[in-house]
């Protein structure tokens, strides 16, 4: 199948668990997806981020993974990894609660799903639509009953992918949630309600 043809339904979606692991540094590559984040902005302060990243965070992430828990979702397309999506209680994301920008009041014990990260040759395919619909899934089935997201809304155009790892606003909406604030013009605060 060609990748023109290739759609979200062809992407099954599983936990990072240590078997996991080296699937995710191959999405990510030797320089940690970006700028040797290993999916830990959120998880840090700006000091802690330039002093960490790199091979600190990979470890840090790995730790977190070694230990049992599931900081977020891989997706595979052929059996290759090529999509991630980070995703956890709100607690979790001490940059969540700092930010002017991303805070929205209430909720507290709300999942947040943080980032995505999708190989190249499989953006605009579907990848992040199918892995924010598992991770509502996986919030859900560990007891969340709100899972909150932070995507950007483009006025006009299209976003660069660098500035689209938090998602787009449409894919958010398309999966159910409802904007419940807006501090910023193109970035609303999202929330998905269990019913």
């Amino acid at each position: 199948m060609s990748k023109e043809s290739r759609s979200a339904g062809d992407v099954e979606v599983n936990p990072l668990t240590p078997d996991r692991w080296p699937d995710l540094e191959l999405l990510f590559g030797p320089n940690g997806a970006v700028a040797g984040c290993w999916c830990m902005w959120f998880r840090q302060t700006a000091a802690e981020f330039d002093r960490l990243h790199g091979e600190q965070n990979r470890r840090s992430l790995k730790a977190i993974v070694d230990a049992g828990e599931v900081p977020g979702l891989l997706a595979y397309a052929g059996g290759q990894p090529v999509g991630w999506c980070a995703v956890a209680p709100r607690t979790d994301y001490g940059r969540i609660e700092r930010s002017r920008i991303l805070n929205a009041p209430g909720n507290e014990s709300a999942w947040a799903v943080v980032c995505f990260y999708i190989a190249r040759h499989h953006r605009q395919l579907g990848v992040g639509s199918a892995l924010l619909r598992a991770a509502v899934a996986h919030a859900l089935s560990r007891g969340a009953r709100v899972v909150e997201g932070y995507p950007v809304d483009p006025r006009e155009g299209r976003v660069s992918s660098g500035s689209a790892f938090t998602g787009l606003a449409a894919m958010f909406r398309e999966a159910g949630f409802q904007e419940v604030a807006r501090h910023s013009a193109g970035r609303p605060i999202m929330r998905y309600v269990a019913s």
